[in-house]
């Protein structure tokens, strides 16, 4: 009976996510290349090439942004999957971008005030406009901030002031005076009535008395580093730290991508004796964290990493770039080593050299 039951929720499981696959719809170009429309998986069209400027969705989910053209002026808004327009020139532009949906929720802007909300997939308000700044919905949960006065400094605006807060999509605080830190992981949340004493976890005490922890992805990095890569740099070791293709700088043509078998094969001896320089307490290095290249790592198998529109999910899959600055202070060359963060680990995926030339 148990395996019956276990073989109809993967049989159910598996059917959810070849339905959505299925009603995912793409994008494609018209003939000339300026106008966007939207196809489903059988190629059928379900929206002719109209959208430009601001239309950025590759994959059209539940809900996008996009920008149209009427004779010389353009129109902005928000469209559902069954057509529904909502949010007219209420955009939320980040980066020069509009968002992007997560989870079907996407951000809108009140022009009139200035102050940011969250549209559902239906085109309904979630989150009303009250807020000076929301995160994306990540798990469910919403960084929001409120109060702060917008200041300018040269071309970029910075938030000064106000108060942050960790609430659900039903616009319930979780977390009053959330401290903030860009590299939590809000899909491992923990919920506790003590403090989760995990060395990569960090706790905030909740609404009700509750502790939710997450894990912080740079203490994580560093303690995976120190306890599993760098203390059996094997060449087996170094294959299973890494991602099944390894991207490297080669001169003169720049980025070149190779199966992770034969670029540590060729150039293990190299690859172990720049990582073995990060056990010696002179060296001098820094990590950094950022999301995967959409222009180097364009091809399927990175799909997974990248958002609807082609953004990188660095909120959960970050990229931890170690830096290692020469030992001669009068050359400012440095070696670079990225790791992705899977659902299997880190795994290194890209390798650039200062000196030594990789085979």
């Amino acid at each position: 009976m148990k395996r019956f039951l276990v073989f109809c929720l993967y049989f159910f499981t598996n059917c959810v996510i070849l339905a959505q696959k299925k009603d995912l719809w793409v994008s494609f170009w018209d003939k000339d290349t300026t106008h966007i429309g939207f196809k489903d998986a059988n190629g059928t069209i379900k929206i002719p090439p109209k959208f430009m400027g601001f239309t950025t969705a590759r994959k059209f989910d539940k809900i996008i942004a996009v920008t149209e053209e009427t004779g010389e002026s353009w129109k902005s808004y928000y469209l559902t999957k069954s057509g529904k327009i909502v949010g007219r020139d209420s955009l939320y532009i980040f980066d020069n971008g509009p968002d992007c949906e997560n989870e079907g929720y996407i951000r809108f802007t009140d022009r009139k005030t200035d102050k940011t909300g969250i549209f559902n997939s239906e085109g309904k308000i979630a989150i009303p406009a009250d807020y000076s700044a929301l995160s994306k919905v990540q798990n469910g949960m919403i960084v929001a901030l409120k109060g702060a006065l917008k200041k300018q400094d040269g071309e970029h605006f910075f938030w000064s002031g106000g108060k942050r807060y960790l609430i659900d999509h039903n616009n319930k605080i979780l977390i009053e005076d959330f401290k903030d830190n860009t590299d939590l992981n809000f899909y491992s949340l923990q919920k506790s009535k003590v403090p989760n004493k995990e060395e990569t976890r960090e706790n905030f005490a909740g609404v009700g008395g509750a502790y939710y922890s997450f894990i912080n992805c740079d203490k994580e990095f560093k303690w995976w580093l120190k306890n599993n890569l760098l203390s059996d740099l094997s060449k087996e070791n170094l294959m299973k730290s890494s991602f099944d293709k390894i991207t490297y700088w080669k001169e003169p043509n720049g980025w070149k991508s190779e199966s992770k078998t034969k670029f540590i094969e060729e150039n293990y001896a190299l690859l172990k004796s720049k990582l073995q320089q990060l056990k010696a307490s002179g060296t001098d290095y820094f990590i950094s964290s950022d999301g995967l290249n959409p222009f180097i790592f364009e091809t399927s198998e990175y799909g997974e990493y990248f958002n609807n529109c082609n953004e990188p999910k660095e909120w959960i899959y970050p990229v931890k770039n170690i830096i290692i600055n020469s030992s001669d202070t009068a050359d400012f060359k440095q070696d670079h080593f990225e790791f992705l963060r899977t659902e299997k680990g880190y795994k290194l995926i890209s390798v650039s050299v200062a000196k030594e030339e990789l085979k």
